[in-house]
This record gives structure tokens, C-alpha cells and sequence, in this order.
């Protein structure tokens, strides 16, 4: 069985496939992810047959008709066709065999049927050389790459004048031509910017429609360079410069890549050529032109002539001689290249060296102590020597170039009966048979490819040329293995395959130089050495003198499904088996494994590849017990990389973003390219400091968890049950064939649907809970003895998440007990007072009591406590009661331990505990308002117990609507949340829920407008500025207080089609930026996000001041967790920090950039929007009188 990175929804497939921590999930086709569109987008066309039909199978059925025709012109009575396989043409209503007549003479008749035959099957032979010739002839020049002589260099220029010049210098006698040549184009050409620079970025024009297009162009052009297609690029440039309607999609940065390309071969007359092309475009060259050309100058070893007439006009184009050493980015080769050009102008010519940017400081007031130099910090060490890292950095780099790791599944493993081997002999064939149809299937498709770009169409040849044959063929297999057996859709499989194709193309093959600055990194965290002075991370990490990696390039999302759907008909028409596995008395044809067909999910008409049922029970009885993973979906076996830059860090060789956004986004990538590198620092160092804290598996749970697991499952403790003991179809009168009955009425008929359906939905949801759980104990046992770290990026909002999707602590109860620190720390004298009360915080009792009283409750149920460590499935079984019940498990055994030791204050712990926010989003909005009432009521203020702000409202069933109207949830959606709850109440009359959800949720939200009379004015504010923004034409946009810029990627439904193949696929995207914003989206999501991005800086600050003071720390948003021993200092920090993020005036700053960045533009100045935006911005809401230095007295505000 294989995971690759998927276990979504009731498929089990494709959980972090998106990031990971990806954020949100392809759920249906027409939703890629949470910020795709949710409305139905896509009617799935009809199956398009496929229509590669063999082409000398059809002209001989063609000149079959003719001579029949022609026989019986002639009166012949009876023909006979012998070994002429006609009886199977595909189409309804083909030639077939003429039917025998009875009736006419035979002799003459018999001899010339019989010669006919002859002649036919004499053409059929000379038909089948021929084709064999063909076939062998077009491979011969695939393999030769004789395809490419079609592709046209010389350019079709728009201007007459230019187009005679180009002809005069191709036929002309200088003896140098294109030199002359570029020279004279360099001095005439124009001085406009690119269309890509001209265009103002407020304008949505067409400009902005043309951008998906362009973005299309560059990633074409950029995958051609990277396989090796130079010529094809050149080809397909030429064909778009022709056209003055294609045109318009070039951009500078095109034609500087193509001309980099041939500056890299020394091929001077085809960079002539871009040349031409970028004059009759009317562009200006840039630093990248004029390094091209001078690159292939050097490479050339031209006269200095030609060189000082080029670098003349640099100059007089206003271009610094030695930007192009430190501006233009080059290899150590290109730039030896580009320096032997100058110097044979210029002999005395120095290159300025890179210049090591001076140390940049972060001047946020609320980072200062943080980057202050102080000798006496004492940053925390790993617990491993030099010599253990520098092993484990080897063994992660392996991993990495492989880009997958195999681990043993925890399944129960099968008896070794002849069924199990048969089964699994019988898988091995196919796969050996599948990948030779594999690759020849590739092979055909590359060439069709081919042939569309040798059109001068973008094709998808240069994305299917980036993998090898043997790797695109084993990631297909790998999808096959893993689809599950009710399908799933194909938009999804297509996403997800694109994805795949794009990340492994990125990997990065730096390996000796990272060897060497890695080794020097490791000083800094290794418990046997030494460094000069203590510093962070980042600040060892650059001052290795590290080199910045190149940005890539992120791929349109079209781009992504359409080559995926490629891959997966590629899939479909190579994975055949024998009939007889479906029917063991068939002919033994060749039948697929793989069908499409279409399918409703919540009212939309879907397509689904489904396996073949015969394909599924193989699967089933073969009982292989192996998972494959991508290897950026797993913890990491060494420390991350630093967080450098947004797209540094984290992975060794593979590129992974700071910010995790849909694949084909570009706005939060390049607001945060266009920050200052200095006002990152904050969130760069937060991150590197969460991935740097070590992990180990908790050993005694994850047995415990594996005997259930094996077993039968058990749901009440989080552990899924079995595919067996889903619901099975109904029986009796219930059974899903009576539907066919005639008797059975149209109501009946309606209950055994819905009762089929709901029973579908149960085991599909069953099916998915058993494949998380299944990814989850297999990772967990593939790295119960190793340590492991976990890297981390955020999303939009400045929340944090770890890379790795299946095997973290943002998981639910049971993956959370499974982890434990790596590093131990002694209890100290408090240490297992704290680890009480953390047990009785995990069982949910006592929240309205104070910590003493929890401690003393501890110490009342000790022997409880005791026999769930030691008989956790065979005693009294408390621990099973708890709200957590898996973590209080783990607590139990940890308090065990610690109780038992000679001396408890020396036990060295493990174990996190976590202290919890009280509904933290209450409590940002309490502190921005100076709510007096408001904090009382979330625990700013000191008190002998804690507040209960869910108790003050109503009872427990609208907690989940007390903490999400907070962040923006309206009173429908309030409604749904309460009603659910109270279905979830046997006891409750479930006549009146309807009633009653009404009427709690109306004094849910009475309640909290008395309460939190501060918070909503605020909530209003940021919701009506939001409502104005986004009717000015922008999407709403801030700076959080640690310097992260935030954009709202909410805009308007973009629908893309992709045409062709198994079937028409439509989806729908909200995060094009040439879009309008969607006004609801943007207005309703600004409060909570806004929240989210404060309750993220209060994370930053406290990880980084945790970390400065050696102190172990990682968090689940609002819930952090350092050692035992710590949590008195993590409280302390925690709760300066929310005073000092507090003490600034927020609401203020936001109110200044939101005026300076929308309404400070004179051309939109007098827009009626834009003029209420600023009234509205200017109306900040008025504060309180809450002094929020008394936070820090309060021992409940994190507890």
C-alpha cells in the first residue's frame, strides 16, 4: 500500500497534500481547498471516447468496403475473406464481414474469391511493413531529437524596417555580422520598461487579464531551459513574437530567459535573434540583457571592439558597469564568463565583490531585547554530540535524494497462506507488465506533446521531460496502489499528481557545499562544542556567508491539473489485467483496471476513477504491509535548515515556502519578497525556533494504542475501527435490490436509498479515520527509537504549522500523546506539581477550581492515577473517562514514574505540559478594547478562581459558538453549531431542537454584545473598513505588529476548463489576483483573521524570549508547552508579552496603513468609496479603562 502524502476525506487520500499543514483539502471537483470555491463550477461533460485509433487498421477496412462494393458490382455471389480481423472495429455500425449468400454460381466465382483473398491478404502484409517501417522511422527520430531541426530560429518580425535589416545581415559580407548586428541594435534600442513594469499594480485592466496567460509563458519557457529544450523555447517565442495578439503575452523576462539560454551555448546568432525580437517588441534591454550578451561575448572570445560598443551603450542606457556582478544573479560560471568579456575592454576592470550585507536589525519595539547583544544569554543545546548530527544530517540526506522513504505498515500482519502469496506473485507480474505499458504509453504522449509545441502551442512536453521516464512511471504506480476502493474524483487525482510532478522538480542537488556549512551550523547546537559568541540560528546560518537560493517560480494552477490529468490517462490506458482475475472463466482478454465514470457528491455530478473491484480484493488478499511517503511529508532525522528568506529553510533539499498558499498563488509570495528583509527577522527566528525542539514517540503509548489498533478499533478512545466493522448494505426489506421490485413504492424506495446512503457516508468516513490513523502509528513506529524534528511554516495569517501533515502535535488527543520531548529536563522542586495539574486539566474536571485544588484532587485520586499506569487496559481503566483520555494516560505514566523515583525533584521529565489560553480571541479583543467587563469575564484579571466566560454565557452545548463568535461566525452559523450540539443530547427532546437552537443562540449573541460591548464595536469596525476596501477594488491588507505583511486572498470565482481526454474538467479558483475581491469573503473573514494574526505575534514573541532564555517551547496556537520544571518562566513570559504587544497602539497602526495604502492615492481620491473608507478609518473605536499591567498577576489568563 502506498500513502504518498494522501489519506483525505472518505477516500484516505491526500490529507497534507497539502500543506501542510497545507491549509484545506481537495474536496470536490470545482473546490480545490479551503480558499477555492465552494459553488457547484463543474458539469462533467460526457465521456469523450478515445479516438487513437490504428491507422492501418482503418484503411484497410477502407479498401475492404471498395472491393466488396466492387465484387458485388460484378455479380460475384460469395466472397470470402480469410485472417482479415474486421468483426471488431470499434465503432457501432463499422464494416463487417459480408454475410454468405446461398444463391449464384460457384465455379468462376469460388477462383476469383479466392484471388481477391490472395490480393487482400498480400495488401494487408505490405500494409503491415509499411506501418512497421513508419513507426520504426518516427522512433528513430524521437530518439535523435530530429524533430527539433522543424523548430524555427529566425524571427517573424512585426516591422517591416527591422525585418529588412535582419535580412540584410544574414546575407550580408561583414565578417562579423551579428556582432555588428547586436551592437546596432543595442544603440537603437528603445527606452520603455516591460509591460510587466509599466503596468501600475492597482490597474485591472487588461494587463491583469493577461496575467494567468503570462504566468503560463514563463513557467514554459522555464521548464524548456531546465530539460534541455532550448530550441523548442526559441521556437515557441518566435511563434508568439509573430502574432501581434500573442505578442501582447511577452514580457521582458521572457526574452532575457531565452537569450540566457543560448548565452549559456555561446550561441551568438540566435541571442542576435532575441534581440531583434526584443527591439520589435519595443522594449528596452535590461541588466539581464546586456549579462546575456556579454556572457556569450566572453564565451565567444570576441574582439573588444564589439564588447566596448556594448558596454558603451549600457552606460548611456543608464546601467551601472558593475550592477551586473552584484544586481544580475549568475553561477560562479557565467560570472568568469561575463568578467573575461569586460576585461577585454576594460583590462584593469575589477569586479566589485558581493557585498556582504551589513547585519540588518529588526527596530520593532517589541523585538529589541531579543536581537540586544548579551554575552551572558544562554541559548538552549541539543542533548546530541557533533558526531550524532552530523550521522543523522546523512541519513536525512538520503532520504531527501531519494524524495520518498518506505515504511513497514502497523496493519495486522496476515498468515503466509497460498491465497496471500498467489496474490501477491500475481501483483508483481502486473507491475512488471504496467511499467513497460507505462513507459510506452509516456514515450507516445511525449511525442503527441512534441508535436503540439512544434506548432508553437504550449504544450505540456518541457513538464513531462523534467522526471525521468522511471520516475513519473513509479510516482503513477504509487497512485494506483494508493486509490482507494470507491475512487476518487479526477480533478483531485489530477491536483494531486501536478503537485508531485512540480515539487520533485524543485529539489536541489547542492549536496558537497551544504555537507560543509551544515557541519559548521551543527557547532552552534551540538552539546560538545563551542561557538564565539551566542547568536540565533538565522544569525550562525548567514554568517556562514550562505548564498542566498533562487526563488522558484510557482506554476498556474492550470498548468498543475493539467498535466496531472495528463498523468492519470496515461495511468489509465496502461493499467490493464487478465479478465480471468474479475471472472476465472473469461477468455483471458485484457480488461482495465482503472474506469471512469461519473458520480454525485453533495449534489454534484463528479467523474471518479474507480480500481476495478477484481483489482481491489488483490489488493485486499495480497495484504502488502508497506507505506510510501514523500519525503518532505515525514519529521526530519536532523535539525531544519534556518528560516533565512520566504522560500528558505526548513528541508535540506527541497524548497518549501515560509507561507503555505495554493499552489499557482503568487500575492503573499511577493509581498513578502517586496519586505524588508530585517522587519521578517521575527517571524523567520520564531519558526526556526519551533522546528529546532526534538521529538521522540512515546513507546509505551504507541503499544497500547497498537493492540486496539490490530484489534477492532476502538472510536470511543480515538482509535478507528477496521473496514469490517463498517455498516454492510441493508438486508431484508431494506436490501437495495427490492428497489427493482415493481411493488415497492416510490416513498419505499426513497427511505432504502437514503438508508444506503447514509451507510455509504459511515463507512467512507470509517474508511478515511482508518487511513489517518493507519499513516499516523505507521510513521510513529518507523521512528519509536530515533529523535526527529519537526519544521514549521505559517499561513497567511502568521499562524504556524509543522511540514510534516501526518505524524505532529497540532493532531487530536491520540497524536499528541504519542510525542514527547526528546530532551529531558529534572523536575525541580515545582515540577511535579505542574504535571498534577496538568493530569487534571487533561480530564476536564475541576476548571472552575484553583490550581491548589486541582493539585490536592491529584493527590486524592493517586491510586486511580497509579493503576492506569500500571493496568491501563486491565484495572479500573479512570484514565478512559477523561476528556483527553490518551494524554491523561501518558500523564498518568509520567506522574508514575516521577512519584517513584528516589527523589522526584531529580527525575528527568519528558513530558510537555501545556498551558491553555482562556478563549484566547476573547481575550486579544478584551485587551484592544480596554474591556473591563470583557476581561474579567477571559481571566486578564487576577482572581481567587478561574472565569468560566462559556459558563457566564450558557452551558457547555454552545461552547464551540461562544469561541468562534469571535472570529466572525454569524447567527445562522451559530444556530447550526448549537444544533448539532443538542442532537448530540440523548436526553434532549429531539422534537425541539429546532426551537431550542433558535432561542440559545439569540442569548448567545444578547449575551456577548452585554459582555463584550468593546469587542463588538471593534468587530464592526474591522468588518464595515473591510466592506469599503474591497469595494475601492483592493483586497484587504496589514502588517501584524512582529512585521509580517498579511493579504486576504479572497477574490472572485475564476473558472479555468481543461479540455480533452476522459472528460472536460472546470474548476473554480478565488485567489486570482486579477479577479475583484469577493466582498462577503473579505469583510466576514478581516476580523478573525486580524485576531489570528495578533494571537500568532504573541506565540512569535513568547517562543523567541522561551528561547532566549533556554527555555524548550513549541505551541497549538493559544496552547503552549515547554517542561515541567519551565512552566513558571513560560508563564511569566507569556504574560509580559501579551502586555507588551498590547501597549501598542494597534488599532492606531492598523488605522494609518490601511489610510496610507488605500486611500492616499490621488487618482482615487475622489471615489465615494474610497472617501468613506477614510471617514471610517478615521472613526477608530474608543477604549476602555482596563490597565492591562494586571494581566500579569493573573494566574488563570494561561492555564
Amino acid at each position: 500500500m502506498s500513502a504518498v502524502r494522501w489519506g483525505r476525506g472518505a477516500a484516505g487520500f491526500g490529507r497534507a497534500l497539502w500543506p501542510a499543514g497545507s491549509p484545506g483539502l481537495l474536496a470536490e471537483e470545482g473546490a480545490l481547498g479551503g480558499v477555492w470555491s465552494r459553488k457547484r463550477s463543474s458539469t462533467a461533460s460526457p465521456c469523450e471516447q478515445d479516438r487513437r485509433k490504428d491507422w492501418g487498421h482503418a484503411e484497410l477496412l477502407e479498401v475492404l468496403k471498395a472491393r466488396v462494393r466492387q465484387l458485388q458490382a460484378e455479380g460475384v455471389a460469395e466472397v470470402t475473406v480469410k485472417r482479415v480481423a474486421v468483426a471488431r472495429a470499434p465503432e457501432a455500425g463499422g464494416a463487417q464481414p459480408p454475410r454468405q449468400a446461398q444463391a449464384g454460381a460457384k465455379g468462376a466465382a469460388a477462383t476469383l474469391s479466392s484471388r481477391w483473398a490472395q490480393k487482400l491478404d498480400s495488401d494487408q502484409q505490405l500494409m503491415e511493413k509499411r506501418k512497421q517501417r513508419l513507426e520504426g522511422k518516427l522512433q528513430e527520430r524521437v530518439e535523435k531529437g530530429a524533430w527539433q531541426k522543424q523548430l524555427r530560429l529566425e524571427p517573424r518580425l512585426l516591422s517591416r524596417k527591422l525585418a529588412s535589416q535582419l535580412q540584410h545581415w544574414e546575407q550580408g559580407a561583414p565578417r562579423s555580422p551579428w556582432e555588428e548586428q547586436l551592437a546596432q541594435l543595442l544603440q537603437e534600442a528603445p527606452h520603455r520598461l516591460s509591460s510587466e513594469a509599466a503596468a501600475a499594480p492597482a490597474d485591472r485592466g487588461p494587463e491583469s487579464r493577461l496575467e494567468g496567460q503570462r504566468q503560463r509563458l514563463l513557467s514554459f519557457f522555464e521548464c524548456c531551459l531546465l530539460t534541455g529544450h532550448l530550441p523548442l523555447a526559441h521556437h515557441v517565442l518566435v511563434t508568439h513574437h509573430s502574432k501581434s495578439q500573442q505578442q501582447r503575452l511577452l514580457t521582458l523576462s521572457m526574452y532575457n530567459m531565452v537569450m540566457l539560454g543560448w548565452a549559456r551555448q555561446g550561441s551568438f546568432k540566435e541571442l542576435t535573434y532575441v534581440f531583434f525580437m526584443l527591439k520589435d517588441a519595443g522594449l528596452a534591454p535590461d541588466l539581464q540583457s546586456y549579462a546575456a550578451a556579454l556572457q556569450c561575448m566572453g564565451r565567444l572570445d570576441q574582439d573588444a571592439g564589439t564588447i566596448r560598443r556594448c558596454l558603451k551603450q549600457m552606460a548611456q542606457d543608464g546601467l551601472q558597469l558593475q550592477g551586473l556582478f552584484t544586481a544580475v544573479p549568475l553561477s560562479a560560471e557565467e560570472r568568469a564568463e561575463l568578467l573575461r568579456a569586460v576585461r577585454k575592454a576594460k583590462p584593469t576592470f575589477t569586479p566589485p565583490r558581493l557585498p556582504v550585507p551589513p547585519p540588518q536589525v529588526n527596530t520593532s519595539p517589541l523585538l529589541r531585547e531579543i536581537y540586544a547583544k548579551d554575552p551572558a544569554v544562554s541559548y538552549p543545546r541539543l542533548h546530541l554530540s557533533l558526531k550524532e548530527l552530523q550521522g543523522l544530517f546523512q541519513q536525512q540526506l538520503r532520504v531527501e535524494m531519494a524524495t520518498t522513504i518506505t515504511v513497514e505498515s502497523v496493519e495486522k500482519v496476515p498468515l503466509l497462506t497460498k491465497e496471500v502469496l498467489h496474490a501477491r506473485k500475481t501483483l508483481a507480474g502486473l507491475r512488471t507488465r504496467w511499467r513497460t505499458a507505462l513507459y510506452r504509453e509516456l514515450q507516445e504522449t511525449k511525442e503527441s506533446e512534441a508535436h503540439a509545441a512544434r506548432e508553437g502551442r504550449l504544450s505540456l512536453f518541457p513538464y513531462l521531460c523534467l522526471l525521468s521516464e522511471k520516475e513519473i512511471v513509479r510516482v503513477l504506480l504509487q497512485t494506483l496502489q494508493a486509490l482507494p476502493a470507491q475512487g476518487e474524483s479526477l480533478l483531485f487525482l489530477a491536483h494531486e499528481l501536478g503537485l508531485r510532478v512540480f515539487k520533485r522538480k524543485q529539489l536541489r542537488n547542492e549536496v558537497q557545499e551544504l555537507e560543509q556549512r551544515y557541519s559548521k551550523y551543527l557547532h552552534l547546537l551540538a552539546s560538545d562544542t563551542q561557538v564565539a559568541e551566542p547568536c540565533l540560528p538565522r544569525q550562525h546560518w548567514e554568517a556562514l556567508g550562505v548564498p542566498e537560493a533562487p526563488h522558484e517560480q510557482p506554476w498556474p494552477m492550470s498548468v498543475v491539473v493539467q498535466l496531472g490529468k495528463q498523468l492519470a490517462e496515461v495511468l489509465v490506458r496502461a493499467a490493464q489485467m487478465p479478465s480471468s482475475l474479475a471472472a476465472p472463466r473469461s477468455p483471458g482478454t485484457l480488461i482495465p483496471v482503472l474506469y471512469h465514470v461519473y458520480s454525485f457528491r453533495s449534489f454534484r455530478q463528479i467523474g471518479i476513477l474507480k480500481p476495478h473491484p477484481a483489482f481491489t480484493q488483490l489488493l485486499e488478499t495480497a495484504a502488502e504491509r508497506t507505506l510510501t511517503f514523500e519525503s518532505t511529508d515525514v519529521p526530519m532525522l536532523c535539525p531544519p535548515l534556518p528560516w533565512t528568506s520566504p522560500h528558505s529553510g526548513a528541508f535540506l533539499l527541497s524548497p518549501t515556502k515560509m507561507m503555505r498558499s495554493v499552489e499557482g498563488s503568487q500575492q503573499h509570495q511577493l509581498l513578502l519578497e517586496r519586505c524588508p528583509p530585517a522587519e521578517l527577522h521575527g517571524a523567520l527566528d520564531a519558526l526556526t525556533q519551533l522546528g529546532n525542539c526534538a521529538w521522540r514517540v512515546n513507546g509505551r503509548v504507541l503499544d497500547l494504542v497498537l493492540e486496539l489498533f490490530t484489534d477492532k478499533g476502538c472510536p470511543r478512545l480515538g482509535v478507528p475501527a477496521p473496514p469490517s466493522e463498517a455498516p454492510r448494505p441493508p438486508e431484508g426489506r431494506q436490501a437495495p435490490k427490492r428497489c427493482l421490485l415493481p411493488e415497492v413504492s416510490p416513498a419505499e424506495k426513497a427511505e432504502m436509498r437514503r438508508e444506503l446512503a447514509r451507510r455509504l457516508k459511515v463507512a467512507r468516513e470509517m474508511q478515511s479515520l482508518r487511513a489517518d490513523a493507519l499513516y499516523r502509528l505507521s510513521l510513529a513506529q518507523h521512528l519509536r527509537h530515533r529523535v526527529f524534528w519537526l519544521p514549521h511554516n505559517m499561513d497567511f495569517r502568521g499562524r504556524t504549522y509543522p511540514c510534516s501533515p501526518h505524524f505532529n502535535h497540532l493532531g487530536s488527543d491520540l497524536a499528541r500523546a504519542l510525542l514527547e520531548f526528546a530532551q529531558g529536563r529534572p523536575l525541580g522542586p515545582h515540577g511535579l506539581n505542574w504535571l498534577k495539574i496538568h493530569l487534571v486539566n487533561l480530564t476536564g474536571l475541576k476548571k472552575r477550581e484553583s490550581l491548589q485544588a486541582r493539585r490536592d484532587y491529584a493527590d486524592e485520586l493517586m491510586e486511580d492515577i497509579l493503576d492506569s499506569a500500571d493496568r491501563p487496559m486491565t484495572g479500573r481503566k479512570w484514565w478512559m473517562e477523561a476528556d483527553e483520555p490518551w494524554q491523561a494516560l501518558a500523564c498518568c505514566m509520567e506522574v508514575a514514574r516521577a512519584v517513584r523515583a528516589p527523589d522526584p525533584t531529580a527525575y528527568v521529565s519528558h513530558f510537555p505540559v501545556h498551558q491553555d489560553g482562556s478563549c484566547n480571541g476573547l481575550q486579544h479583543y478584551a485587551a484592544l478594547g480596554r474591556d473591563s467587563v470583557g476581561a474579567a469575564s477571559v481571566n486578564l484579571l487576577p482572581s481567587d478562581l478561574p472565569q468560566d466566560v462559556y459558563s457566564e454565557v450558557a452551558a457547555q452545548v454552545v461552547k464551540q459558538t461562544v469561541m468562534t463568535v469571535v472570529y466572525g461566525v454569524t447567527r445562522y452559523g451559530g444556530r447550526l453549531q448549537i444544533e448539532k450540539r443538542l442532537r448530540e443530547i440523548h436526553d434532549f427532546p429531539q422534537d425541539f431542537v429546532w426551537e431550542a437552537s433558535h432561542y440559545l443562540v439569540r442569548q448567545v449573541f444578547n449575551s456577548l454584545q452585554e459582555m463584550f460591548s468593546g469587542t463588538r464595536s471593534i468587530q464592526r469596525w474591522l468588518t464595515e473598513s473591510a466592506r469599503l476596501i474591497s469595494h475601492t477594488g483592493s483586497a484587504v491588507e496589514w502588517v501584524t505588529p512582529l512585521g509580517i505583511p498579511i493579504i486576504q486572498p479572497y477574490h472572485r470565482d475564476s473558472k479555468v476548463m481543461i479540455k480533452g481526454g476522459l472528460q472536460s474538467l472546470t474548476f473554480s479558483s478565488s485567489v486570482d489576483t486579477s479577479q475583484k475581491p469577493n466582498t462577503l469573503k473579505q469583510k466576514n473573514g478581516f476580523p478573525p483573521n486580524f485576531i489570528h494574526s495578533l494571537d500568532s505575534s504573541h506565540m512569535m514573541l513568547t517562543a523567541l524570549h522561551c528561547y532566549r532564555k533556554g527555555l524548550t517551547f513549541v505551541s497549538v496556537h493559544d496552547c503552549f508547552w515547554t517542561h515541567a520544571a519551565d512552566v513558571a518562566v513560560m508563564n511569566q513570559v507569556c504574560r509580559e508579552q501579551f502586555v507588551r504587544l498590547h501597549s501598542q497602539p494597534i488599532l492606531h497602526n492598523l488605522s494609518r496603513f490601511l489610510i496610507e495604502r488605500f486611500c492616499s492615492d490621488p487618482r482615487t481620491s475622489k471615489s465615494i468609496w474610497v472617501s468613506r473608507l477614510t471617514d471610517t478609518l478615521l472613526s477608530v473605536p474608543k477604549t476602555g479603562t482596563f490597565n492591562l499591567e494586571q494581566v500579569k498577576h493573573s494566574t488563570y489568563f494561561f492555564s
